[in-house]
C-alpha cells in the first residue's frame, strides 16, 4: 500500500484530536427537504446556513478554491442519492449532478462555487416537487416517463413504451393522454426541448451535439424541431439566455 505511512499518520491525527467521521449516509438526511421537494425549506435552510457542502473536518485539497469544488462534487453525489430515494430516476439524479458538478468546476471563486450550490439545490428541489405532483399517475404511465426521460435519444415510440409499461399500445396511448394531458408524442417532444433549452443555457456543446444526445437525425431536423416547439432558433435561444456567471 503506497500511502500507508500518510494513512497512518492521519489516523492517529484524528484519535488524538477526538475527530468522528460522520456515517456515509448521514449526509443524505441533510438534503432531506431536497429530495421531499420542499423548496421553499430549501431556501431557508441556505439562507442560514443549515444546508452547506463544505465539511470543515475533512481536507480534501491543499488548494482551498479545488478543496471547496471537492467537497462540493461530495455533496451533489449525496444530493443524488437523498433524491434517487424519492423517487428521482437514477440516470436523471445522477446527471443532475453532473451537469452541476463540471458548473462548480468551472468556477474561480469561492462564491461562485457557492452560488452554484445553491442552484444544484433549488433546481433539484423543484425538478422533485415535479415528481411527487405526478405521484397521482399510475405506476405504468410513470414507468412510460422515467423511460423517456432516460432514453431521450431512443426511438420512443408507443410501441416500446407499452413493452417497457407491460400494457398494450392502444390502452396506453389513451391512458397516457388522460393521466397526462399530452400524447405521447406530445409529451416526448417537450421533454426534449426541455433538455434541449436547458443544454443550450447551461453548456457549450455543440447544436451537432445536442442533436445526437436528444435522438435526432441531423442538426438541421433539430434546428427545424427546436424552432416550430420554441418559436425561435437554437443560435438565438442561447445567444439570449447562456448563462455566464459572475466570478467564474
Amino acid at each position: 500500500m503506497k500511502i500507508r505511512h500518510e494513512l497512518n499518520a492521519a489516523l492517529f491525527d484524528q484519535k488524538t484530536n477526538d475527530y468522528q467521521r460522520m456515517p456515509y449516509h448521514a449526509e443524505e438526511y441533510e438534503f432531506e427537504a431536497v429530495a421531499k421537494g420542499n423548496a421553499e425549506e430549501v431556501r431557508r435552510q441556505l439562507e442560514t446556513g443549515e444546508i452547506d457542502f463544505i465539511n470543515s473536518k475533512r481536507t480534501l485539497s491543499d488548494n482551498p478554491l479545488q478543496n471547496m469544488k471537492l467537497h462540493f462534487a461530495v455533496s451533489a453525489t449525496a444530493i443524488a442519492n437523498a433524491c434517487i430515494k424519492e423517487e428521482m430516476g437514477h440516470d436523471e439524479a445522477y446527471t443532475i449532478a453532473d451537469i452541476y458538478c463540471r458548473k462548480a468546476d468551472k468556477c474561480r471563486s469561492p462564491s461562485a462555487v457557492r452560488l452554484t450550490f445553491e442552484e444544484l439545490c433549488m433546481d433539484c428541489a423543484e425538478r422533485m416537487s415535479e415528481i411527487r405532483k405526478n405521484d397521482v399517475i399510475s405506476l405504468h404511465v410513470r414507468k412510460c416517463i422515467d423511460r423517456i426521460y432516460e432514453d431521450l435519444h431512443a426511438d420512443l415510440t408507443i410501441e416500446a413504451l407499452a413493452e417497457t409499461a407491460g400494457l398494450n399500445p392502444t390502452y396506453l396511448a389513451r391512458l397516457f393522454k388522460q393521466e397526462t394531458g399530452l400524447t405521447v408524442k406530445e409529451y416526448v417532444t417537450s421533454a426534449k426541448m426541455d433538455t434541449a433549452q436547458n443544454l443550450l443555457k447551461y453548456s457549450d456543446l455543440p447544436y451537432a451535439d445536442i442533436a445526437v444526445c436528444l435522438g435526432y437525425s441531423s442538426q438541421s431536423a433539430f434546428i427545424y424541431a427546436f424552432r416550430r416547439f420554441t418559436g425561435t432558433t437554437p443560435g438565438r435561444y442561447r445567444k439570449l439566455y447562456y448563462v455566464v456567471r459572475t466570478g467564474d
